[in-house]
């Protein structure tokens, strides 16, 4: 799966022009949390977020009276408070990637560009979302987690036993687990009992650390 299959097309984008109440009020209309900002041309000049404008906002403790306030937001530029170092991806670039990216620079999102163009954005809230697709979160079925080897074929033989119980797989996964030796797998299966598809594992040889029914 590609950063271009779950982008958002045609993101709202702002002008570096732009005021920050401009900013605020774009962002509460669209119920958005980040802004790529353009410049007259439509290039992708900086990205701004709703934590540089609220930084930006006078605190209360400042003694700018309430009349002040309204016409500071409306002074400030969004050219002075953006991120003109942008960090970008293309459509070709893996989700996984791109997470990896948004996770190591502690950002929320990602504008995409095709050949110099802003073309769409993906954001930690699409990232959930693949989440929730991912592990099958929307759907029936018994969610176990087991502890298994890290040996060629354990998911083969796995998958093998679920299948000749009539099991169907709707989302499997394994992240490391105590020591090298292992993982932890997730699978969730439809059309099998709990007990039966506890007990098949455990006669595999394989530890339960998690088993339920989870609902749509």
């Amino acid at each position: 799966m590609l950063v271009g299959d779950r982008m958002t097309r045609r993101p709202i984008t702002i002008n570096e022009e732009a005021s920050i109440n401009q900013a605020l009020q774009l962002m509460r209309e669209e119920k958005i949390r980040r802004l790529p900002v353009l410049d007259k041309h439509g290039h992708l000049v900086g990205i701004v977020s709703e934590k540089d404008l609220l930084y930006a906002s006078p605190s209360p403790a400042t003694t700018l009276s309430i009349y002040e306030i309204p016409y500071l937001l409306s002074k400030v530029k969004i050219r002075d408070l953006m991120t003109t170092e942008v960090i970008t991806v293309s459509e070709d670039t893996p989700l996984e990637q791109a997470a990896r990216v948004m996770a190591d620079n502690k950002i929320g999102g990602l504008p995409v560009m095709r050949g110099g163009k802003l073309v769409g954005i993906i954001t930690e809230t699409d990232m959930f979302k693949i989440f929730l697709e991912l592990f099958a979160a929307r759907e029936e079925g018994v969610r176990l987690a087991m502890l298994i080897p890290a040996e060629k074929g354990t998911l083969a033989r796995i998958t093998g036993q679920i299948a000749e119980m009539g099991g169907n797989i709707l989302a499997l996964g394994t992240i490391k687990g105590e020591d090298p030796t292992n993982y932890v797998l997730t699978v969730k299966v439809a059309d099998v009992a709990q007990e039966a598809l506890v007990a098949a594992m455990e006669e595999m040889g394989l530890k339960i650390l998690d088993a339920r029914h989870c609902a749509a």
